[in-house]
């Protein structure tokens, strides 16, 4: 038992924090105040009260894939997964223990894993878990010091209202229909033009790259389009989506040339090598200032990933594309993070401060996108909420860590159009001199953010938050 938790227990403490949520944030958050002395209510409404894709009341239960993605120590998810090692996550470390053989990558044993967490959850002292919906936040933060709703994208319709009253219902998504997102430095220049519609053709003007088709690249893209293979559409993933926001598949079904007068249209458009317009056009746009990443403009799409990686590679340009997310359309409740969120993940609407408790959001309804994101959000959230109770603050994390990099993206209120995304070098900061060979630069990226990382757990021992944690493991890596 840690000493703040024998602490908590020897003195009665009272304080308390209410979390809603009991998947792979939630309980990450409960786990990590708890052992900080903090009385947990951990409110999760399964099995009770069922969704279309959960199968037990487990916590932490996966629903998708059961891949944690690589631990590959220089690209981004390794160096997610570093953090989590480093700063003592409870559900990373139940991870490790129910791995199963997925090569490069950290997959899970489901079932074991769900139990197991479920299990640190029921037994610890300072947490009292409880299967009920919430219906209403403001219910669910009386008599606690604070709040975390970790509901995740599949929350019940109720809650989801209810959080829509607090955020303001202009900021809450309940779809997620997001375009694939490429690096930049994958994409073939010589192929590209940069130009906005209307604009003079230039090296230096306009907004957007332009890969240009001609006719036979364009028969050619279309007819891999309609016949590839989509996602399997569940009810929960077809109700209402495509009246909102159409997949580029579906409005190529519709007419062979319908791309071409609508996303992929050439109108305001001239290519420098040939001085015409070409027979179609995919405008890229920059995804983050440092133009590291570019978005597919009106490409969201309902492929799976690896026909999205086969097709769109037809794109004259994107030949070689690697991709720093694919494009997704399905339920998905998540808030307008860059409008609503803090560097805490605090929830800063007029409606939520007039609560009279801080509200924070953790995992995938605060708008981050995959499991260990998710994971570490809630052990993000718990040193914000836990310094909170302290009437202290949590330190800053830095931009060069994973996880920091993925922070300073979504709560940017210079972010439009704001969509989920998980970690990727493409929204790390850039060196000052520019590291030409790949290899080099995600290693450097990882060298960088271990240095960082290192330098933010000082600052959590300073302040009485730090985590008894063990080093990164380097011979599993």
């Amino acid at each position: 038992m840690r000493w703040s938790l024998c602490f908590a227990i020897l003195v009665g403490m009272s304080q308390s924090v209410t979390i809603v949520g009991a998947g792979l944030a939630g309980s990450e958050a409960a786990l990590q105040l708890a052992d900080r002395g903090v009385r947990v209510r951990l409110v999760e409404m399964r099995p009770k009260t069922p969704t279309l894709v959960h199968v037990t009341g487990c916590c932490a239960e996966l629903v998708c894939s059961n891949s944690l993605k690589s631990e590959k120590p220089d690209s981004a998810a390794g160096m997610l997964k570093r953090e989590l090692a480093e700063l003592g996550s409870q559900l990373y470390a139940q991870a490790k223990l129910h791995a199963v053989p997925a090569g490069g990558a950290l997959a899970v044993d489901r079932t074991a894993f769900a139990e197991a967490v479920t299990a640190l959850v029921e037994a610890h002292p300072l947490i009292d878990l409880v299967h009920e919906e919430v219906v209403d936040l403001v219910q669910a933060a009386e008599g606690a010091d604070a709040l975390v709703v970790a509901a995740g994208p599949l929350a019940s319709d109720a809650l989801a209202a209810s959080l829509s009253r607090l955020a303001g219902e202009e900021h809450l998504a309940f779809y997620d229909a997001a375009a694939p997102i490429v690096m930049a430095d994958s994409l073939d220049y010589a192929k590209l033009f940069r130009q906005s519609r209307y604009e003079d053709a230039a090296a230096d003007a306009g907004d957007y790259l332009n890969a240009p088709f001609s006719r036979e690249e364009y028969d050619a893209f279309v007819d891999e389009l309609v016949g590839a293979e989509r996602v399997i559409r569940r009810d929960f993933e077809t109700r209402d989506l495509f009246q909102a926001c159409q997949p580029i598949e579906e409005i190529a079904r519709k007419g062979h040339d319908a791309p071409r007068f609508g996303t992929l249209k050439p109108v305001g458009l001239t290519d420098p090598r040939t001085g015409h317009r070409p027979w179609a056009a995919l405008q890229l746009r920059a995804e983050d200032a440092h133009g590291s990443s570019y978005n597919l403009v009106g490409f969201q799409t309902n492929l799976t990933f690896p026909e999205q990686r086969r097709v769109f590679r037809l794109i004259p340009g994107l030949e070689n594309a690697e991709f720093a997310r694919y494009g997704v359309m399905h339920r998905n409740t998540f808030v307008d993070a860059p409008r609503l969120l803090d560097e805490s993940l605090r929830l800063r609407s007029p409606e939520a401060e007039r609560l009279g408790v801080p509200v924070h959001l953790a995992g995938q309804i605060a708008g981050t996108e995959g499991y260990c994101e998710a994971i570490r959000s809630g052990l993000h959230v718990a040193f914000a909420v836990a310094a909170e109770l302290r009437g202290a603050q949590a330190p800053a994390l830095p931009r060069e860590t994973a996880f920091g990099a993925l922070l300073a993206y979504a709560t940017d209120p210079a972010v439009k159009d704001y969509q989920p995304m998980h970690v990727n070098f493409g929204i790390l900061p850039p060196f000052e001199q520019r590291i030409r060979n790949k290899r080099d630069r995600y290693a450097a990226y990882a060298e960088r953010g271990a240095e960082a990382l290192a330098a933010y757990k000082a600052e959590l021992a300073a302040r009485g938050l730090a985590p008894d944690a063990g080093g990164w493991p380097e011979a599993s890596s």
